[in-house]
């Protein structure tokens, strides 16, 4: 069974405010749910992506073996279900086609999940959607988490009717973009307090074809963002700052990858709307940097005064109609992959991702060759333009790494990593230096003392020859996909 669904995640207060709204043509269907969720002492199965779970509602239970295999915000997976007469998993079921542990009695509870469903059908023009409302708490031990989230799952007609209920909840009520199953979201509290998500690597085979391999990788860096626009919400925390500025430019590098695929109106207006986001963080993420290198006690505290309001500036951004917007708007744009309209055009979208990157890599590759040739002698605009080059090929290597893994290309493939994260830092130590005055300018802090500690003519002489030292190495190493 395929499952398609949009997940949004609101507040109690927030889901308040919907019901009260009556939203959704006709009074809901109210059930009250009890899942109980199950692994090995290992965690085996959450390692391989499975979730397997006994929900009781009523006098019924209901087993469920979920592998989790999709974008975030409109999701794929593959389930089987079957009525068990307890809370005993039953692991010999025929239909199952996963691997699953050989007894029952090697798995365990590992958390339960509570929640009060509403449920709705609506129809929208000719489409049915089924709308889910949950409102409860995860409980692990002796943890315990507010849930609240709704689900829409379109059963027919167009899947553009379920993003237009999306948008007309997030008017009612701030919505933003779920991007955790309810597994997820119990194996995050069963474990440590999640704080910055780095980049995963996206699964690809020798089968994707460029418009799924986009898809995939744009929705990973999607969750990416979300992950750790949650963790800020929490504690500001200079680490999930800097990988959600990560996770934007990544998806802004994506987008110049791939753009002769799109021939669509909305595609400049994302990209426009992502610089924007991105942008909102560059100060709060200048000053992080400069608390790490100032040398006074003076310098550090008005730096960090200065933090608080960037952070501020920060949190309005991430919480703005706009940035909620932006979310809906992508999570829609990645599912339907209407980019082309023209059946002809078709090849562009169907053709071998491998093929596909092979080409853009070289591209990336000569223009970060060609543009640190001399690196020493190259202005600082000129320097800019190459790390950002260096980044864009960076993150494509990252993206398409997956799809060489023949013979010698793994070792290879690491190797050109190291070379680039070796050019990278140089490249942005450099532009640390050379935008440190205007950012001290524009928080009025170039009279503090130690501030010109942070734009040191001595240490701009060193990274010049160690980014061109970089470079060098960059240009000798062996490209992993030729």
């Amino acid at each position: 069974m395929q499952e398609t669904e949009v997940k949004l995640e609101l507040t109690q207060s927030g889901a308040s405010s919907l019901l009260k709204k009556e939203l959704f043509d006709g009074s809901p269907t109210i059930v009250q749910q009890k899942s109980v969720y199950f692994d090995t002492s290992g965690r085996d199965l959450d390692k391989r992506g499975l979730s397997l779970r006994i929900r009781q509602c009523g006098n019924e239970r209901v087993q469920t073996v979920t592998s989790s295999d999709g974008p975030p915000g409109s999701s794929a997976q593959e389930k089987w279900q079957r009525s068990v007469a307890d809370d005993i998993p039953v692991l010999d079921d025929p239909r199952i086609e996963v691997p699953l542990p050989a007894t029952s009695e090697s798995l365990r509870p590992v958390f339960e999940i509570h929640v009060k469903r509403h449920r709705w059908n609506v129809t929208e023009g000719d489409a049915t959607i089924e709308v889910a409302l949950d409102i409860g708490k995860v409980v692990a031990a002796d943890r315990e988490a507010r849930l609240c989230e709704i689900e829409l799952e379109s059963k027919a007609g167009s899947p553009a009717a379920l993003f237009g209920l999306v948008r007309k909840v997030n008017l009612v009520t701030p919505a933003y973009i779920g991007v955790l199953s309810k597994a997820e979201r119990g194996y995050r509290l069963v474990g440590p307090a999640p704080g910055a998500i780095k980049a995963s690597v996206t699964p690809l085979t020798a089968e994707t074809n460029a418009a799924t391999a986009f898809a995939h990788l744009a929705a990973a860096c999607l969750k990416q963002f979300r992950l750790n626009e949650m963790a800020l919400s929490w504690s500001r925390d200079a680490d999930a700052l800097h990988q959600a500025r990560v996770s934007l430019r990544r998806l802004r590098s994506l987008f110049s990858i791939f753009k002769s695929l799109f021939a669509d109106s909305r595609f400049d207006h994302m990209r426009d709307e992502l610089r924007w986001l991105a942008s909102e963080l560059g100060d709060a993420r200048g000053i992080d940097v400069m608390i790490k290198q100032a040398t006074t006690e003076e310098l550090s505290s008005r730096l960090q005064e200065a933090r608080s309001g960037a952070y501020g500036a920060v949190e309005a951004a991430f919480s703005s109609v706009r940035a909620r917007a932006l979310m809906i708007d992508l999570a829609e744009w990645i599912s339907i992959k209407d980019w082309r309209r023209d059946e002809t055009d078709e090849a562009l979208l169907v053709q071998p991702a491998r093929r596909f990157a092979s080409k853009k890599l070289d591209r990336l590759w000569k223009k970060v060759a060609k543009g640190g040739s001399g690196l020493i002698d190259l202005d600082d605009e000129a320097r800019h333009e190459l790390r950002i080059s260096a980044k864009k090929l960076r993150y494509a290597a990252e993206f398409f790494g997956p799809l060489y893994a023949n013979r010698k290309e793994p070792k290879r493939y690491k190797r050109f990593i190291t070379a680039m994260e070796g050019l990278q830092d140089q490249l942005g130590s450099l532009n640390d230096l050379a935008t440190a005055p205007d950012m001290l300018s524009k928080l009025d802090l170039s009279d503090a003392a130690g501030a010109e500690d942070l734009f040191s003519a001595a240490d701009k002489e060193k990274l010049l020859h160690d980014a061109a030292e970089a470079h060098d190495v960059f240009v000798d190493t062996k490209r992993f996909w030729r």
